[in-house]
């Protein structure tokens, strides 16, 4: 068994570091953009997802990002507040950043997505607004792929790894690739593998290691090569999700295990990953196996893509232990 060794008495448990915006979500499933009459307004962004995750569990997350001081930034901080999340590292900007806007169809496939990311608030995130005190208070500092894409963003999140670093507090790579945000494949492979090699767990989908691969082994979709490979240095854990077919799971000593999915009526693509992290997290921190980890993680993930929305849609822990009672997971 795998014992990730976290630090103890500390007052957070997880500090999520990336993106935190606003998702318009629209109001009829399965209609097209030309047919909707309106949007529901709610809060997204992966690392703000996966921190609400982790406080519906009961978990105590905090979240270091950079929002718009307006209407819409205030919204973010108030919502996540409200949910339990620690945001004494979000800093409202008053420069004419703007805060991040995704605007969605309700569909479970063929889901236009229109994202606002211009002059992006939460890339605006610098070094000096990263406290060192406030990353040694928490047992786990997430950092979400996002994140890296552009300075000062990415030089923050080098910090605060080297913060981590220093406190002992254990570090957490979710890939989280989006294209429009970077500006060569050659880029993103770089600082993807830089901080890879400085995680005690990296987590992503096949494509997303694609794209780390990308500058020393391009084209390759061998899983057992993939792991291998960043299964060096710090890694302890690589986690490679395939969507429908579940996910492969691999350790530095050795151990190596698959997990299907739970099978339910999907209404939307995206949220599974940032429920999955959140979930994961949560059972690691509770001193529960990898394997039922990734077991929770999975059901965790069912359950929000079966919903409408990605932070309202996180279940609780009572939802998720229901939901795993009442189902038989894909082989």
């Amino acid at each position: 068994m795998m014992d990730f060794n976290f630090p103890q008495d500390r007052p957070i448990d997880v500090i999520c570091l990336g993106r935190a915006g606003v998702d318009l979500y629209a109001k009829e499933e399965n209609a097209d953009f030309l047919d909707v009459s309106g949007f529901d307004k709610h809060v997204g962004g992966s690392p703000a997802n996966i921190a609400v995750a982790l406080a519906r569990l009961g978990a105590k997350p905090g979240l270091i990002s950079c929002v718009s001081d307006d209407g819409l930034g205030r919204y973010v901080c108030d919502y996540l507040n409200r949910e339990g999340v620690d945001i004494r590292g979000v800093v409202l900007d008053a420069s004419g950043t703007r805060t991040s806007l995704a605007i969605t169809e309700m569909k479970a496939k063929d889901c236009e997505v229109v994202i606002y990311r211009h002059n992006a608030a939460d890339l605006s995130l610098t070094a000096e607004q990263v406290s060192q005190s406030y990353i040694a208070s928490a047992k786990v500092l997430l950092v979400t792929g996002t994140a890296l894409s552009s300075s000062p963003s990415r030089e923050a999140c080098l910090v605060a790894i080297q913060y981590a670093k220093a406190a002992g507090t254990k570090v957490v790579l979710d890939v989280d690739y989006r294209a429009y945000s970077w500006a060569s494949p050659e880029d993103s492979a770089t600082y993807y593998q830089l901080v890879a090699s400085m995680s005690d767990i990296v987590i992503g989908n096949r494509e997303e290691f694609d794209v780390m691969e990308h500058l020393v082994d391009q084209g390759n979709k061998d899983d057992d090569k993939t792991a291998k490979r960043y299964l060096t240095g710090l890694t302890q854990v690589v986690i490679i999700k395939a969507g429908e077919f579940g996910s492969k799971v691999y350790t530095r000593d050795g151990e190596y295990f698959a997990q299907g999915i739970f099978p339910v009526e999907v209404k939307k693509p995206f949220g599974a990953g940032d429920s999955f992290a959140g979930a994961l997290l949560y059972s690691l921190l509770q001193g529960d196996t990898l394997a039922n980890g990734v077991k929770l993680g999975s059901a965790a993930a069912a359950i929000n893509v079966s919903r409408k929305t990605c932070t309202d849609a996180m279940p609780t822990k009572q939802e998720l232990l229901d939901f795993i009672e009442q189902r038989n997971v894909a082989a």
